[in-house]
């Protein structure tokens, strides 16, 4: 994954929005479990990107990461599934619920990619005189997939706003710090990303990952 042209870029994006639609359609789907249809309503409760794409964090933001930033890593956001918490059953319970839904899709995506690269490239079922230098894309494919989904599910439980680990954390706390907690702006998370992308900053949890990873597809 260390070079970097216009089809590994292609690669990345591709994964890249998959996983961002799996994320946003996981949030959508648990808000419905939970007692509030809002995203499905607004068509939110699906697999299709177009549904889920925001232009600057989901296209414009990400190439800009990818061609910019320090280890060429494709960074970004989605359009964010919005839902009514008074329609909850369980206001607390159904937040977490939520919130959490994003981050496990992605971890779901890791244990579905792991499988796949097993299942391919570690077993006989598949001759490995069909995976020549044609199935170098999909090699490429599943390694991003799996690195990105996780770096997805941890940055996306740091508990600042607007990101998943915030909810979770502000449901959990006593009312009088729940208080405090939510007056941290709501752009920090943005910030914290742009900073971390420009800085190189996203070496100190890529590096890991690669690490995680390689020991995972051994």
């Amino acid at each position: 994954m260390d070079g970097l042209n216009l089809g590994s870029i292609l690669i990345w994006f591709v994964v890249f929005l998959l996983s961002l639609t799996v994320h946003e359609c996981a949030h959508a789907w648990a808000a419905e479990r939970s007692g509030d249809p809002t995203g499905r309503y607004l068509g939110r409760v699906t697999l299709n990107p177009i549904a889920h794409i925001d232009l600057f964090g989901t296209i414009i933001f990400p190439l800009i990461a990818i061609t910019t930033s320090v280890g060429a890593w494709m960074f970004g956001w989605a359009k964010p599934v919005p839902f009514n918490p008074g329609n909850l059953r369980n206001r607390r319970r159904g937040e977490i619920v939520i919130a959490l839904a994003g981050p496990m899709s992605n971890v779901l995506l890791v244990m579905i990619f792991v499988f796949i690269y097993k299942v391919a490239f570690q077993t006989s079922l598949i001759p490995q005189s069909l995976l020549g230098e044609y199935f170098q894309p999909l090699t490429e494919f599943l390694e991003i997939g799996i690195s990105l989904n996780i770096i997805l599910a941890v940055f996306n439980m740091i508990p600042i706003p607007p990101l998943d680990g915030h909810h979770v954390l502000r449901n959990l706390l006593p009312d009088s710090l729940a208080e405090l907690y939510v007056q941290i702006p709501g752009w920090a998370g943005f910030v914290l990303l742009i900073v971390m992308v420009q800085l190189g900053l996203t070496r100190m949890l890529t590096m890991p990952v690669f690490n995680v990873v390689s020991w995972i597809l051994e």
